[in-house]
């Protein structure tokens, strides 16, 4: 080998892998950027120093770091660095209205990509840009140079006929392209869902041709949900001909071969505690106390023993990566032979198993611990709820039903509460969440959705399924095996900066300065939770964290407080799992486990478990939907589950829903968003919404195509600064407002205040509240709450407009009282003035000494003499009458403006908060509440 050859830096690499090593990667990167100029391909093999027969061998991996996006090729064939040339290669990544970003591989801000660029390439591509510029955003601008790998070769959509032409609408709302449907292939009816298969990739000039393979059926079919989520988010859903026949050979039960090497607990009384519906147990647990602690057993489905690396059950597993748990429905990692029978820990059946088996002292701590193979039999299938019925309930019928089985269990919830205590002690972070179940009809749709209660016989199989993980880890990490961790990494310092910044407004901290612990959240979690807005302050906490993933590279788990953790525990629905117990297994047999590349394997694995994520949640989006669209109209009330710039998503309550009430429903305002405070704050009333905000909405529309459900808000939150003025507009006017108002005043339904200023009057003596008019429902007739609404929503100007010239022929001290009941009143009073005009006359004769109610609907009017307020036109007549009225009682009428200008007003006006029909019967009543408070 020539020295040009040697002097590759990862030469050793090369010759490890081939028995004829070429140059690698690194090092033809290398040589290009030393020339510092393009080089064609026979400049290159001069370069490299390439034989004769390797120059095929060459060019196809020059060609494969095309594909890669390493190297390029110019007009002139000549290849080039793509960094040389201000070149930037990434992934696609699509929107729904058509434009784009490309995420570029170095890490880099994502380029912007307008509708243009996109016509050629499609969600998930990956591509070559030069920036050619910014967009109005200040952002760097996009034009595509080269697609390196297209992502999309099949595609699930809906079929619509646009003028004859047939048009498969895709699912995946990214892929904002429409497909035409070629001929040939599968005959489809407009509106079913298929799968197409491109046949042409879109370019500038030419939309992307699909031919129809398979035709799934009618959107609205039971389990269509499912079968469209399968498909746009690529699972793998049919095991592969390999693994189906090496299933087929495998027993149904342990054979008598199969116990060499293996230790036999078929005595021990192990136990499985699942959900109800569980069909797949992973786990068996038994706990003895030994001296001043205990002995925990943890026994896991030996899947390793079934399932070989490298046969086609592995390639289809690693392919899964997980199983993914549909509501009705479970596409599992390994088929249902295994999942379900061989391997799952069934019931009075012998299993093989790895066995974790731990001895943990009083105060929480393992002691020591060794794992090896055994045979198990499962004395019993049991169930969180009955667990806790026997444990925490004390249920007489459970515990007679469970008395064999009562001592261990027993133990395991006193280590179960040392455990606690250790985690604790640890600082691990205990986020409270909601999780639920839907509950389905015969039709397979949903019928309600319930919370699935966590009671402590869950959380007691966790702390012990946590023991065991962390035993896998720290005896992995012991014999310097490789393996996948369970990571879990702090906050960014741009995170951290921006919840330390939130919990400033609330006057609380986090502390560890800037490297917080797992300790330091809990402290916090601790201190907050009692609080009313602890669920605020929990949701932008967890937000702040990273998202957990699975790496060879052992950094701990943050959010556990672990210095090591690995996944052991489910390696029925986890690879990761699965690879751990080979190579607990091979350390075990004194060896090692190469199952390729660690990283890529990690990677792999956190991909396929988003993906799981991703096409459970569409499915449950749909679902909801469905469940929701005969509700539009109705209202309900929620919390703000999130704010975003263009408006906030709300979680109804009971049933566990979540939709968008978008910026332009919130109010005559301009809202911006705040993302430090996680807010949406009005520029010129200043309302702000904020997470967890309790209000109250209406569904206005449900979107099965785009699975999106949209909310009006009806009521929303108070400001601090609007309920103390609002309290101290009650205090000043309440008896005013109550004998004034009378009917009016009762509170409608679903109002609130606003800082708004009533229509133009004479200055009060004490700033009213401002209003908000019940659009239909009218007030209650004898309720003395005075009403909180908006101004803002008073649409009669005219009615305003002949309530200010009223009201300015009066004296001040009356027109303040009236100023306050009249907008209070003004929308049921609008609604009946003419079924009250006739009242008036009769009621003022029986309370002369209060007659100036009648024109005013203030201070002395009697008991009916404000049920015409809304009447306008006749005010300025009563206006006129009242002197002389007032003249018949001079005693009252001098009397009560001179020694109790405050309290005439409410004993006059709750003269008149009854019918007319009883009209003195009414007045007495009103004047003995009026007294009454």
């Amino acid at each position: 080998m020539s020295p040009v050859r040697r002097a590759d830096p990862f030469f050793e690499r090369e010759s490890a892998k081939y028995d004829y090593p070429l140059p690698s990667r690194e090092y033809i990167e290398q040589v290009l950027a030393e020339r510092g100029v393009p080089l064609s391909f026979p400049a290159l093999v001069d370069a490299l120093d390439i034989q004769g027969s390797e120059v095929e061998h060459f060019e196809r991996r020059l060609r494969a770091m095309e594909r890669d996006g390493q190297l390029l090729r110019n007009r002139r064939d000549a290849y080039l660095l793509p960094d040389k040339a201000d070149l930037i290669r990434g992934r696609v990544e699509g929107h729904p209205d058509g434009y784009g970003f490309l995420v570029r591989d170095d890490g880099g801000p994502d380029v912007f990509l307008g509708p243009k660029e996109m016509r050629e390439v499609l969600h998930g591509d990956r591509a070559i840009v030069r920036i050619a510029g910014q967009d109005r955003r200040g952002r760097p601008e996009g034009k595509l140079v080269e697609v390196l790998e297209r992502a999309n070769r099949r595609v699930v959509g809906r079929v619509l006929n646009e003028h004859g032409v047939l048009l498969v609408v895709p699912e995946n709302r990214r892929l904002a392209q429409d497909i035409l449907i070629a001929p040939g292939g599968k005959k489809p009816e407009p509106g079913q869902v298929v799968t197409v298969e491109l046949v042409e990739q879109p370019t500038r000039y030419a939309q992307p041709i699909g031919r129809v393979v398979e035709v799934l059926g009618n959107y609205a079919d039971p389990g269509m949900e499912i079968e469209i989520a399968l498909r746009k988010h690529e699972l793998p859903f049919d095991f592969s001909p390999e693994a189906v026949a090496e299933t087929r050979k495998l027993p149904t039960t342990v054979r008598k071969k199969d116990w060499a090497g293996r230790e036999d607990l078929t005595a021990l009384p192990l136990v499985t505690i699942d959900g109800e519906t569980a069909k797949d147990f992973d786990d068996a647990v038994y706990c003895e106390r030994q001296g001043g602690g205990y002995r925990l057993i943890v026994a896991i489905a030996d899947v390793s023993h079934y399932v070989v690396a490298g046969n086609g059950l592995d390639k289809d597993a690693y392919e899964r990566g997980n199983s993914v748990y549909f509501p009705r429905r479970v596409i599992p990692m390994l088929p249902e032979k295994l999942s379900n029978g061989l391997c799952s820990l069934n019931p009075q059946v012998e299993r093989l198993a790895m066995v974790a088996d731990m001895n943990i002292s009083g105060n929480g701590a393992v002691a020591n611990y060794r794992f090896y193979p055994a045979v198990i039999f499962s004395h019993a299938r049991l169930t969180y709820t009955k667990v806790a019925a026997a444990l925490y309930e004390k249920d007489a019928a459970t515990r007679a039903e469970l008395e064999p089985l009562l001592p261990q269990l027993e133990n395991l919830d006193q280590l179960f509460r040392v455990l606690l205590k250790a985690r604790a002690k640890r600082g691990a972070i205990d986020f409270e969440t909601t999780e639920t179940r839907m509950i389905f009809n015969d039709n397979g749709k949903i019928e309600r959705i319930v919370p699935e209660v966590r009671n402590d016989a869950h959380r007691l199989i966790e702390e012990c399924m946590l023991a065991a993980n962390v035993c896998a880890s720290d005896f992995l990490a012991k014999n310097e095996h490789p393996a996948l961790y369970r990571i879990h990494e702090g906050p960014t310092p741009e995170k951290l900066e921006k919840l330390r910044g939130f919990l400033a407004e609330f006057g609380l901290s986090l502390g560890g300065g800037d490297e917080p612990r797992a300790a330091d959240y809990a402290k916090l979690l601790e201190k907050v939770k009692d609080r009313p807005d602890a669920q605020l302050l929990q949701t932008v906490m967890l937000r702040s964290l990273r998202q957990a993933v699975y790496s060879p590279d052992n950094v701990g788990h943050f959010g556990l407080a672990y210095e090591a953790y690995t996944h052991f525990t489910s390696p029925i629905r986890r690879y990761p799992d699965l690879l751990v117990h080979r190579a607990i297994k091979a350390v075990l047999a004194r060896s090692e486990y190469h199952p390729g590349d660690w990283e890529d394997i990690g990677l792999h694995c956190s991909m396929t478990e988003r993906r799981a994520d991703e096409a459970t949640r569409d499915v449950v989006a749909w679902l909801k939907c469905y469940f929701m669209q005969d509700r539009v109209g109705e209202e309900f009330t929620g919390s703000v589950s999130a704010a975003v710039p263009f408006g906030l998503f709300v979680a109804l309550d009971d049933i566990f829903i979540e939709g968008l009430v978008h910026i332009s429903e919130l109010g005559s305002d301009y809202f911006n968003y705040d993302e430090t405070r996680h807010a949406l704050v009005g520029q010129r009333t200043g309302k702000q919404f904020r997470l967890s905000d309790r209000v109250r909405i209406q569904l206005m529309r449900v979107d099965m195509q785009t699975t999106k459900i949209d909310f009006r808000l009806v009521e929303g939150p108070l400001l601090a600064q609007e309920k103390a003025e609002v309290a101290q507009q009650e205090k000043g006017t309440q008896k005013a407002v109550a004998a004034v108002g009378g009917k009016a005043a009762t509170k409608p339904a679903a109002t609130k205040p606003a800082a708004t200023k009533p229509a133009a009057t004479k200055p009060a003596a004490t700033k009213p509240a401002a209003t908000k008019p019940a659009a239909t429902k009218p007030a209650a007739a004898n309720s003395k709450k005075p009403v909180k609404a908006s101004a803002e929503k008073v649409s009669d100007k005219a009615f305003a407009k002949e309530m200010a010239a009223e009201v300015a022929r009066l004296p001040e001290a009356v027109s303040s009282e009236l100023v306050v009941a009249e907008v209070v009143r003004q929308p049921a009073a609008k609604s009946a003035r003419k079924t009250k005009a006739a009242a008036p006359g009769a009621v003022a004769e029986k309370a002369p000494a209060k007659a100036e109610k009648a024109p005013a609907k203030a201070e002395k009017a009697p008991a009916k003499a404000e049920k015409a307020p809304a009447k306008a036109e006749k005010a300025p007549a009563k206006a006129e009458k009242a002197p002389a009225k007032a003249e018949k009682a001079p005693a009252k009428a001098e009397k009560a403006p001179a020694k109790a200008p405050a309290k005439a007003p409410a004993k006059a006006t709750k003269a008149a908060s009854k019918p007319a029909a009883t009209e003195s019967a009414a007045a007495s009543k009103s004047r003995k509440g009026s007294r009454g408070g």
